[in-house]
């Protein structure tokens, strides 16, 4: 484990603390022809270097990791305008800290226990948390659509904000019930109706204000009945 820990250290150094901006868009503008494609495999040499105390016993999986960061980059920006930004983002990341993992077995052993993933405490935690964010954006939208409102300017919101907003939004309430910060709830709702003012004073709709003041209301409150739920089922399988 804690040589995984030390691959994954000298991989985000790489690519997130010593990886200019620069370098990342002369990469996606002359792809494996950049120089800089190089350069950052060689700060990911020097890093492994060095977090690795220049031991010789991991050059094996030295050579691994630096072979498969150069193929991931280099399909990353080939498979440009094929992909969204993002999914290639994050499919690299994923990519590249999931083999760190067999290259750390190779030296360690990694027996991984993974039947905590199918225990009871561990499946209600996922279920409330599917309820909070897919479930209860499925029954916001039923309710909600009960009244109609047409708010203005919707064409110009980014591409179902909303729903992920409200996502976020109930995970944070559901977190805070969770560990008992009731005051941090009271903090998230007054900033919202900060940030909601100006959309609330615009609007020349009565029906607008009360349409947000519902939805808002309506959100945290599922978020709080699912999070005291959860406390309460989790001290019932703790059996007290």
């Amino acid at each position: 484990m804690i040589l995984f820990l030390k691959l994954l250290l000298a991989h985000l150094l790489g690519d997130f603390v010593f990886q200019p901006t620069s370098w990342v868009a002369d990469k996606k503008k002359k792809r494996a022809r950049s120089p800089f494609l190089y350069l950052h495999l060689a700060v990911h040499a020097i890093l492994l270097a060095i977090i690795l105390q220049f031991n010789t016993r991991y050059w094996l999986g030295f050579l691994c990791i630096l072979v498969s960061h150069y193929l991931i980059d280099w399909i990353k920006l080939e498979w440009q305008g094929k992909w969204k930004e993002g999914y290639l983002f994050f499919a690299d990341q994923v990519m590249h800290i999931a083999l760190l993992m067999p290259v750390a077995a190779i030296y360690e052993d990694a027996n991984i226990d993974w039947s905590f993933l199918f225990s009871s405490k561990y499946l209600l935690l996922l279920c409330a948390v599917v309820i909070v964010t897919y479930t209860a954006a499925v029954c916001m939208r039923v309710i909600m659509d009960y009244w109609k409102v047409k708010e203005d300017g919707v064409e110009e919101s980014l591409t179902r904000a909303g729903k992920y907003i409200g996502m976020i939004e109930r995970l944070l309430v559901f977190l805070f019930v969770v560990l008992n910060q009731w005051s941090a709830i009271g903090f998230l709702v007054a900033a919202k109706s900060i940030l909601r003012f100006s959309d609330l004073s615009k609007a020349k709709d009565r029906k607008l204000t009360e349409y947000i003041i519902i939805g808002t209301l309506l959100s945290i409150a599922m978020a709080i009945i699912t999070g005291l739920a959860y406390k309460h089922a989790l001290q019932f399988l703790n059996g007290s």
